[in-house]
């Protein structure tokens, strides 16, 4: 990686064409819990689909999520979306097949946030897709076993978004429910969360600023 440093977002869609010209290429989207990672990630795909057509496709972090069924028989419910509560060798498995793309298509699992439940085989991702979007908050953690998907990816960003504006984000995520309980999920899991992705992550090549 290079040393890190600021881009644009129009410098990231340049970036991605010419890293995905000839074959795959894995652009990794990091950051805090409401940082926008699926917002930046749709639109880098979105762009990258209007210079050639199904040539970019998005894959959340998310889809790994361990169902709510093992989350209760662990008692880490309340947890849920900490860097514990996720597959991590699911996910990277994934990642290598989805990195060598050697198959004529790959379908992968998607988070439904309206039920909080994972979907699987929710999305199919083409052979013709060179420019792969990867995004959630644990990309660039530098603890076991997160810190073996580094080398899977090409392009590395970091969202760099001012804790004030994370919390607003959050706690509009959260609105229905309870004052009580959306202060409790902000406290006890969503901003430990941002801490922990915005302290132990490895630096990103590049950080793009909200």
């Amino acid at each position: 990686m290079n040393d890190t440093r600021e881009t644009s977002f129009e410098e990231l869609v340049a970036t991605a064409q010419e890293r995905g010209s000839k074959a795959r290429s894995i652009t990794a989207v990091c950051g805090a819990p409401g940082a926008g990672k699926s917002t930046l990630s749709d639109r880098l795909a979105a762009q990258l689909n209007d210079r050639e057509t199904d040539s970019a496709a998005v894959f959340p972090m998310d889809g790994y999520h361990f169902d709510d069924l093992i989350l209760n028989a662990r008692g880490w419910r309340a947890r849920k979306g900490a860097p514990h509560t996720f597959d991590v060798a699911g996910f990277a498995q994934m990642l290598i097949r989805l990195k060598r793309n050697e198959e004529a298509e790959i379908a992968v699992p998607v988070f439904d946030r309206s039920i909080e439940i994972a979907r699987n085989s929710a999305r199919i991702i083409p052979r013709s897709v060179r420019h792969l979007v990867v995004e959630g908050n644990y990309l660039l953690l530098d603890q076991s076993p997160w810190h073996e998907l580094v080398p899977l990816f090409d392009t590395t960003v970091f969202l760099d978004v001012p804790l004030p504006e994370l919390e607003r984000r959050l706690s509009e995520r959260w609105q229905d429910l309870s004052p009580e309980d959306c202060r409790k999920k902000l406290a006890e899991n969503d901003l430990p969360n941002a801490e922990l992705v915005s302290t132990k992550s490895r630096p990103a090549e590049f950080i793009l600023r909200a």
